[in-house]
């Protein structure tokens, strides 16, 4: 295959689920290894670079017997499913028993045989490593214990919610340091040698099956923050850092592998310098949900080296539906927003036909919802428009906007454009709920002297306009609210 794009496009499966839903509708049982090459191809059509399998790792059966005592799970449950019975909980897919493919879903060789037909089709495959903790019955639980933070009887009679006794030991559940423990997973110590030598022997392992990872909660592994999440329980504070540790030691091995970090906190920019390709630009999808274009605008300020490293979402499984957060117009505008600026591209199975029901991930069925027709069209045309490798591989650049005293609308309009080789786009949106008048200049001086023909690539409409009046004054648009123009540029 050729090399990973710059910007690459990701799109991210709930595999059980989606596994549950095409055997339903091709009537018998469907793995990874029997999965109709049409389903393959309507995959393929999305134009994107990486199917992100999430979920293929061994469940736990340990841990769907302390969910299914979690009266707030159960909860979360029927409001999903308004149908469900004990049989939908097939386990958490962060709730990990062994780094081995599911026998449900098909087991290595169903992945094998997956991942071959992906990148026949010129797709790559990611897949899941959760660092902070694992399943109470993993196979380290008894036979490494020492990999684990622990805790005394003690502990466990004072906290119960948040130490688990197994095989004659008692360790601390999994935390993250700002919310309760999780119950249903064990604690993994980042700071014991062992450990990361086992977990360096775990990621080359799972790199010779994928593409990539993506690793969940990332920074918790970060010294700092375990240090101050642990305390001495943790042991002495390690010279290296863990990623340091990880990363470079599979990279050796696969240079090609990526790792893209689930982080938080503004610990984006540490991350990726401890080896991350990609870290979640989570505040991006707070702005885009809660604040004004401007301050979209100056987040996408930042230096460019930094925001090609960050994968840019509007939903994934960890937040809402996009069609249950943002109205339809709105979502439009933030999808095209995520879909054109700099980074990873993530997309989540079921957006694009505006599925609103957020399903817990322990799940294996989801409800059954509505196609939105026009939401579908909209994406069809999105992604036809960004399946270019000006968009992958390309140079993107923010473009000045400017407008008048006495019309201040300009403020909500976001501009910025892509050029490669012969290739010019100019993306110009109004991200406000009224219209919005302004200027916009693109960064390219080679436009003087020219006539162009500006290509709407979502509305189809065609506008000729000098080179000269676009670079010195800009370019006038007039947008109604959450609207885009999709421009792309050709000589006459």
């Amino acid at each position: 295959m050729k090399q990973w794009a710059k910007h690459p496009l990701i799109y991210e499966i709930n595999t059980w689920v989606w596994l549950n839903e095409l055997s339903r509708k091709h009537k018998r049982p469907v793995t990874l290894a029997t999965v109709p090459s049409e389903e393959w191809n309507y995959l393929a059509s999305f134009g994107a670079d990486a199917v992100w399998f999430m979920g293929v790792w061994e469940r736990s059966p340990a841990g769907i017997g302390v969910a299914m005592q979690n009266q707030g799970l159960i909860e979360d449950f029927r409001r999903a499913l308004s149908d469900f019975s004990p049989e939908d909980i097939v386990g958490s897919p962060y709730c990990v028993r062994r780094y081995a493919v599911d026998d449900h879903l098909g087991g290595a060789e169903g992945l094998a045989a997956a991942r071959s037909t992906l990148r026949e089709r010129g797709l790559r495959l990611i897949l899941d490593f959760v660092p902070n903790h694992v399943a109470p019955d993993h196979p380290w639980v008894l036979e490494q214990p020492g990999y684990f933070i622990r805790g005394d009887a003690d502990d466990l009679r004072r906290d119960p919610a948040s130490f688990f006794e197994a095989g004659g030991s008692v360790f601390a559940c999994g935390k993250d340091p700002y919310f309760p423990a999780w119950p249903d997973v064990l604690q993994l110590n980042a700071f014991d040698p062992g450990l990361r030598r086992a977990v360096i022997a775990t990621v080359s392992d799972i790199a010779g099956q994928c593409d990539g990872i993506r690793c969940d909660m990332a920074m918790l592994m970060l010294n700092n923050i375990f240090g101050r999440t642990w305390g001495n329980r943790a042991g002495q504070k390690p010279g290296s850092d863990y990623w340091t540790t990880v990363i470079p030691e599979t990279k050796e091995k696969f240079p090609e592998f990526r790792f893209i970090a689930e982080a938080y906190w503004d610990l984006e920019w540490e991350l990726q310098q401890q080896g991350f390709d990609f870290c979640y630009d989570k505040k991006l999808y707070d702005r885009l949900e809660h604040d004004p274009a401007e301050s979209i605008r100056l987040h996408l300020c930042a230096d460019l080296a930094y925001q090609e490293r960050m994968v840019r979402f509007i939903e994934n499984h960890d937040e809402p539906r996009a069609a249950s957060v943002f109205f339809p117009q709105k979502e439009r505008a933030a999808a095209a927003t995520i879909a054109t600026i700099p980074g990873a591209k993530l997309f989540h199975e079921g957006q694009f036909g505006g599925m609103k029901v957020r399903l817990p991930v322990f799940l294996g069925r989801r409800p059954a919802e509505q196609v939105d027709t026009d939401l579908v069209t909209f994406y069809d045309r999105l992604l036809k428009a960004i399946n270019n490798d000006v968009f992958r591989n390309g140079l993107w650049q923010l473009c000045e906007r400017s407008g008048w005293q006495d019309n201040q609308s300009y403020l909500n309009i976001l501009a910025w454009c892509w050029v490669k080789d012969d290739e010019r786009y100019l993306i110009i949106i109004n991200f406000g709920p009224g219209t919005a008048q302004a200027r916009v200049r693109p960064a390219w001086n080679e436009l003087t002297g020219k006539t162009w023909r500006l290509a709407d690539m979502l509305s189809y409409e065609t506008f000729e306009r000098s080179g000269d009046e676009m670079r010195d004054s800009g370019l006038y648009v007039d947008l109604g609210p959450w609207k885009c123009h999709f421009f792309h540029l050709e000589q006459i």
